[in-house]
């Protein structure tokens, strides 16, 4: 969790500073920001406002909020939504700059190649970040759930059954052979370490299965007991 973390307040930085330049923006005397914005058809001063506003409240969430999936699904939410925009501009064959939303060059007199590579991966950044993240994160609860199930072998056919945790104790038909068998917590079989002959233990689902020995951490392949 720690890279997320990171992550998080890496991106509740970007968006804070970024909100900062928009009203900076929005503050300006320029007489571009009296004409209507083509995406949103209101002047882009309020439009510029607008997503100062977003980013700031994305930004307040990763820095201050909690917990981790809704902070990471801001900042997914937002960054698409502005790659989406970038795309729509660029259909309707209008450059960013003439918006002043996801441009700095004009209002704060910079210069362009250095904006125009800080507004290209800046959201590029923060687009594949929290898609990472958010990918990460349902692997880990995908982890969690499985977790909470426990695999036996039927006593009859040897097939493996998988139950939840909370069925413990039941009784129901082998899905494999149909015989009544009452669900219960895998016996551990034991066996020794081939280097360094230290005693694992393991359900006997995972015969045949490699691991790396808790003792020595070699890989051995798990066997059943003579």
């Amino acid at each position: 969790m720690r890279p997320i973390r990171l992550f998080i307040y890496c991106a509740g930085g970007i968006l804070l500073a970024a909100a900062l330049m928009r009203f900076l923006i929005a503050a300006g005397s320029s007489p571009v920001l009296t004409l209507p914005e083509p995406m949103l058809g209101i002047p882009i001063r309020y439009a510029v406002l607008l997503i100062g506003g977003l980013e700031l409240t994305v930004a307040l969430i990763c820095l201050f909020g909690k917990p981790t999936g809704l902070q990471i699904g801001w900042v997914a939410w937002l960054t698409s939504n502005f790659i989406v925009y970038r795309v729509s501009l660029f259909t309707m064959h209008c450059h960013p700059q003439s918006t002043c939303i996801g441009s700095l060059t004009d209002p704060l007199k910079l210069s362009r190649g250095i904006s125009g590579w800080m507004m290209t991966l800046t959201p590029l950044y923060l687009l594949s970040g929290s898609y990472a993240a958010v990918s990460w994160l349902w692997l880990e609860n995908r982890r969690a759930k499985a977790a909470k199930f426990i695999r036996m072998s039927c006593p009859a056919c040897g097939v493996h059954i998988q139950f939840a945790v909370r069925n413990l104790g039941q009784k129901i038909p082998c899905p494999h052979c149909q015989k009544t068998v009452s669900l219960r917590q895998p016996e551990l079989l034991r066996m020794s370490c081939f280097f360094c002959q230290g005693h694992i233990e393991f359900p006997a689902h995972a015969i045949g299965e490699k691991m790396p020995c808790p003792h020595c951490n070699m890989d051995i392949t798990l066997k059943e007991p003579v």
